[in-house]
């Protein structure tokens, strides 16, 4: 195999790799999207996933294969109690979803909650006990091409596989899917039909930061194992997902190209160069997902409407039941 050829399977093969997080917290803020809530807190959620994802791995005691299940399930939990605040904001007290979302986000990341709870757990620095490592998928790890890319690749990876074609089905295929579509285009009418509006805002806001803290925990527990104060964990892959649902339009398969695309300019292109020697300044490779980020969001909000992008349209707008 040439160097290009291999540089292309190893782009692709972290890409892969980098993507997923990004994607479990796209999928997540997918889900509370379309049932009305704006989620901006996503950044905060993944920083608290992460940390307490690690957490319960340091301290679980077990077969590895348990172990690493007990954290995956810390790290969403945590991220279902954080968002569970914001769900309380935002559906009960009926306060603004972006102003919710950001103070979330500050309280939790950065030098807040997260680097609170690493700093009195006395996470930092210390080597992780277990780690998700790549499996050999029936033996075709070594498949030209597309063996390492798809079949030598860790569990998290391919349980997010499974979520998203879930996600999709229960959001196109099923009638509580169909449901909460209902809540996030017109409430009010959802209502009329039945349908409990806010439980299903809550449900599905729920569902998304569990989604976030597992998109943490990929990072903690896979990708760069351990646990150090700071964004540097996540790296702002939580502003990435939000960014990401837009690019998407709001479907979910859609969602899993656009996490690839932006975990190859994240992770996968400045891994794979500098395992290849090539000299890229580190700052502009760093610089990439983000550059791209602010490119889709002006391009789009410059070239569609709203409404053609296909979102949902009570989005970000609060439901009074008195007010229908």
């Amino acid at each position: 195999m040439s160097l290009n050829h291999s540089l292309v399977v190893l782009v692709l093969a972290q890409a892969v790799a980098y993507g997923t997080p990004i994607l479990f917290a796209a999928l997540g803020e997918l889900l509370a999207e379309r049932s009305g809530v704006l989620n901006l807190g996503v950044e905060g959620m993944m920083l608290v996933g992460a940390v307490m994802g690690f957490w319960a791995m340091q301290r679980a005691s077990g077969p590895t294969a348990v172990v690493l299940v007990l954290a995956v399930a810390s790290a969403a939990f945590a991220g279902l109690v954080l968002s569970a605040v914001h769900a309380f904001l935002v559906v009960t007290l009926r306060a603004s979803q972006i102003v919710s979302g950001l103070a979330l986000t500050i309280f939790a990341g950065g030098l807040g909650l997260s680097s609170y709870l690493g700093n009195d757990l006395g996470l930092a620095d210390l080597p992780p006990k277990h780690q998700f490592s790549e499996i050999d998928v029936f033996g075709l790890k070594n498949v030209p091409v597309i063996g390492p890319i798809l079949f030598h690749q860790s569990a998290l990876i391919y349980a997010s596989w499974a979520l998203t074609a879930a996600v999709a089905l229960y959001l196109n295929r099923t009638r509580l899917g169909l449901n909460v579509r209902a809540v996030g285009e017109s409430p009010g009418a959802a209502d009329a039909m039945g349908i409990d509006v806010a439980r299903y805002r809550y449900a599905h806001v729920l569902a998304g930061g569990a989604f976030a803290g597992l998109g943490g925990a990929c990072y903690s527990l896979a990708i760069t194992p351990g646990w150090t104060a700071g964004d540097s964990v996540v790296g702002g892959a939580g502003w990435i997902a939000i960014a990401l649902v837009i690019f998407s339009f709001w479907r979910a398969e859609l969602c899993l190209v656009g996490a690839y695309l932006f975990g190859g300019l994240s992770g996968g292109l400045p891994s794979a160069l500098q395992a290849h020697a090539y000299n890229v300044k580190p700052e502009l490779l760093n610089a990439l997902p983000y550059l791209t980020t602010i490119v889709v969001l002006v391009l789009i909000a410059s070239g569609w409407g709203k409404r053609r992008l296909g979102a949902p349209a009570a989005l970000g707008v609060a439901y009074v039941r008195e007010e229908r």
